[in-house]
């Protein structure tokens, strides 16, 4: 089999694992196939090159597997935004480096080898400085500083561009000093770019930084003549683009705004106010809500970034099933931009073995709130603001939110009364069917489930866990 069979073989079950991914039942068989597509990328590669230099490819290979394997295994599922972040950055380095050493052969680039160098070291570096940057901010190893919010960020954005411009100009003219120039340069660009993003901004830059990193792969792949690197960087590219413009519509915000505003989510851990200003709050104890739950028929979960913090995806599914067992409909409320990562929320649930069928995305259940008993807001602040369908003034307005204040009865389990990433109160918090549940999700969900059993619910249940 030549090495162009190969290479087919492999786009077409990329392309495949692509497309599973955009359904949560078959996402998981998808992924098998990405990766059973970039192993016969490696194959073909090989058998391209007639199996010269093979001892290296093995041992980057290897090591490269097994970094993967290990971080796989280890790194908690709260922690997979990062990890995202960090994959993104890898994959840029990997352009970048491949750009580079392209261009430091002693065999003469034509011009279209040498523009794609070019853009392979600028898309690659300010993916790799970018996801950095963004995988320190979700971390919280990197706050974003005051002086990036002021106005004069973007002017220096704006000469880190026209540096990158002429570094870039300087090496089409034949003047090799100008392409370290430029990767300097779009490292700090990257950084500019991406340093002023606010906390509920970041599964926008995300997603953007994973069709950035397919962008610099396509670029790398015109620069060693890779048909196979073009056609699978430019599919990463698209599919990136698409999931962008789909996660900005669950905002409601223009990518213009997310880049180059910094507004939404940039007070996000300055919202030291956010349990002012509330005059009519309900709270209620764990036994409370463990009696309306018992009466009711539907129970909504909505799984928010605090749910994923406290690790309580095990906890949610034990009190789910305890639910089921005594006749209640559930089911689980999925906002697209929930979580610190597109897919956060459905990624968090898969871990803790949630029934595909249960994880409903907004549009569909939106209508379902009215007829809903119980609605269990966990960690979700901002997805479920009334203030985005009715209050003009308010930056969430036109914001696509879970609709859950049409529900009988809400409770809101959070630590306090603190704003979300959008820096403003909640009037959800006021409504007269809403209580709060104050303390940490693990341990609401952990006394529901005892409270729950103490009444009865679940005993009839052959073979119930205790």
């Amino acid at each position: 089999m030549s090495h162009l069979a190969i290479d087919l073989g492999a786009v077409l079950l990329l392309a495949l694992g692509l497309k599973g991914l955009s359904r949560i039942r078959t996402a998981r068989w998808a992924n098998g196939l990405a990766a059973a597509a970039m192993a016969l990328a490696v194959v073909g590669l090989l058998l391209d090159q007639g199996l010269a230099g093979w001892p290296w490819m093995l041992l980057g290979l290897v090591l490269g597997s097994s970094v993967g394997a290990v971080v796989a295994y280890k790194v908690p599922m709260t922690s997979m935004p990062e990890v995202v972040a960090l994959f993104n950055g890898c994959g840029g380095v990997a352009s970048l480096l491949v750009a580079l050493g392209a261009s430091a052969l002693p065999t003469p680039l034509g011009l279209l080898a040498v523009v794609s160098v070019l853009v392979s070291v600028l898309v690659g570096s300010i993916t790799f400085s970018g996801s950095i940057v963004a995988m320190g901010k979700l971390q919280g190893w990197l706050p974003t500083p005051g002086w990036m919010l002021l106005p004069q960020r973007h002017g220096v954005n704006i000469t880190l561009a026209l540096l990158c411009l002429t570094s870039s100009v300087l090496v089409l003219n034949g003047l090799p000093a100008g392409l370290p120039a430029l990767t300097v340069f779009s490292l700090l660009l990257g950084v500019g770019l991406t340093l002023p993003v606010g906390g509920a901004d970041m599964p926008v830059v995300i997603s953007l930084l994973n069709s950035y990193s397919g962008v610099a792969a396509a670029a790398a792949g015109f620069v060693v003549g890779s048909q196979l690197l073009i056609v699978a960087g430019a599919m990463v590219g698209a599919a990136g683009l698409i999931l962008t413009q789909v996660m900005c519509t669950g905002m409601n915000r223009s990518l213009t705004s997310v880049l180059f505003g910094g507004a939404l989510g940039g007070g996000a851990t300055a919202s030291g106010d956010g349990d002012q200003g509330y005059t009519s709050v309900t709270s209620c104890s764990a036994e409370e809500c463990a009696l309306t739950l018992e009466q009711a028929e539907r129970v909504v979960f909505v799984p928010g970034y605090g749910l994923a913090v406290a690790q309580a995806q095990h906890g949610l599914k034990e009190l789910a099933r305890l639910l089921e067992q005594h006749g209640i409909e559930v089911s689980y409320a999925i906002h697209p931009v929930a979580g610190r990562m597109p897919g956060h929320m459905n990624v968090l649930l898969a871990e803790a073995d949630v029934p595909y069928e249960q994880l409903i995305e907004m549009e569909v259940i939106n209508p379902d709130f009215p007829r809903t008993d119980v609605v269990i807001v966990l960690g979700a602040n901002d997805v479920v603001n009334p203030q985005a369908k009715n209050d003009p003034s308010s930056p969430l307005y036109g914001m696509p939110v879970l609709e859950v204040d049409q529900a009988r009865s809400v409770f809101v389990v959070k630590r306090s009364l603190g704003s979300g990433y959008s820096g403003i109160r909640n009037s959800l918090f006021e409504l007269p069917q809403t209580s709060m549940v104050f303390g940490d999700a693990k341990q609401v969900l952990l006394a529901l489930t005892q409270e729950l059993r103490a009444l009865g619910v679940g005993k009839q249940a052959v073979g119930a866990t205790p």
